[in-house]
C-alpha cells in the first residue's frame, strides 16, 4: 500500500491532464495517470512519468464498464481516492455551424464530456463518502476541468459549448450535496490554452490576443498555468469555498469596455 494521498487524473497521457498529473506528484500525490485507450505496454505510455509517483489505468469516462473496472482498480490497489481531476474531454471533430450541427457530434460531446463527467463523479462521490473516518487525515476533494466555453458562445462548436456549460452545473450540484460530507467540489475553467486540442487554431488565437487583445494577459495560457490552478484547489486551503469557478484565462473573464 502506497503511503501517500492517491490523486485519479483523467485525460492525463498528454496535455492539460498531463500538467496536472506532474504539478500533483510534485505536491505529494501518487498520480493515477489514465487515457481511454487500451495500454498493452504500460512502459511506454509512462515513458515521461517516474513509476514511483504514478500508476497507469485505462478510463473510459463515457463507459459505464471502463468507470467501473477503473475505481475497482483504485480500490483493490490503493483502497483510497483522495483527489478526482475529471479532465478528460473530447473537441468537435468537425467545426460546424449550429444550423448544420449533427446529431451524431451531440451526442459524442455531451456522452463523453458531459455525461462522462457527471458518472465520474458521482463514482467517486459514493466512493469517498464510503471511506470517510476510517482515518484521520482523509480529506477528499473533486476538481472539474470545463473551459470559458461554459459562458462563451462559438456558434461554430455549440455541442462544445453545451457540454462544458453542463459541467460548470455539475459541479455545483455535488457541491451542494456533498457539502454535508465536507468533500469540496470546484471548477477549473481554462481559456484559450496551447495544446492539441487548439493546434488548428492557433494562428487565429494568437491574432486574437496579441493584436486585439481580446484577454488582459496578452499570451496563450500553457497547460501549466491550468494546472497550478489545480493545484491550489487541491492544497486544501480553498476548501471552504467549495463550488467556486477558479478561472485560468489570461483575464479573459472580466468584462471591458
Amino acid at each position: 500500500m502506497i503511503d501517500k494521498p492517491i490523486a485519479f487524473v483523467t485525460g492525463s497521457t498528454r496535455g492539460i491532464g498531463k500538467s496536472c498529473a506532474e504539478i500533483l506528484a510534485e505536491s505529494g500525490y501518487h498520480v493515477i495517470v489514465s487515457s481511454s485507450k487500451e495500454v498493452f505496454d504500460v512502459e511506454e505510455i509512462l515513458k515521461d512519468f517516474d513509476s514511483e509517483k504514478y500508476t497507469y489505468v485505462k478510463c473510459d469516462i463515457s463507459d459505464p464498464e471502463s468507470r467501473e473496472k477503473a475505481f475497482g482498480f483504485i480500490e483493490e490497489k490503493f483502497g483510497r481516492l483522495d483527489l478526482l481531476v475529471n479532465n478528460a474531454g473530447v473537441a468537435c471533430r468537425e467545426r460546424l455551424d449550429i444550423l448544420e450541427t449533427t446529431a451524431e457530434s451531440v451526442e459524442r460531446l455531451i456522452n463523453i464530456n458531459l455525461k462522462g463527467t457527471f458518472f465520474m463523479c458521482q463514482k467517486a462521490a459514493n466512493y469517498m463518502v464510503s471511506k470517510l473516518g476510517r482515518t484521520n487525515d482523509y480529506r477528499p476533494r473533486i476538481i472539474n476541468i470545463s473551459s470559458i466555453s461554459a459562458y462563451t458562445s462559438s456558434v461554430s462548436r455549440g455541442e462544445y459549448c453545451i457540454s462544458k456549460a453542463g459541467i460548470s452545473m455539475v459541479t455545483k450540484l455535488f457541491a451542494d450535496r456533498l457539502a454535508e460530507y465536507s468533500i469540496p467540489v470546484f471548477e477549473v475553467r481554462p481559456g484559450i490554452i496551447m495544446t492539441d486540442m487548439t493546434e488548428c487554431v492557433k494562428e487565429k488565437y494568437i491574432k486574437m490576443i496579441e493584436e486585439d487583445g481580446i484577454t488582459p494577459v496578452r499570451r496563450m495560457g500553457t497547460p501549466e498555468d491550468v494546472a497550478k490552478c489545480v493545484k491550489a484547489a487541491a492544497s486544501g486551503l480553498l476548501d471552504f469555498g467549495t463550488g467556486t469557478v477558479i478561472n485560468a484565462d489570461g483575464g479573459f473573464n472580466i468584462r471591458r469596455l
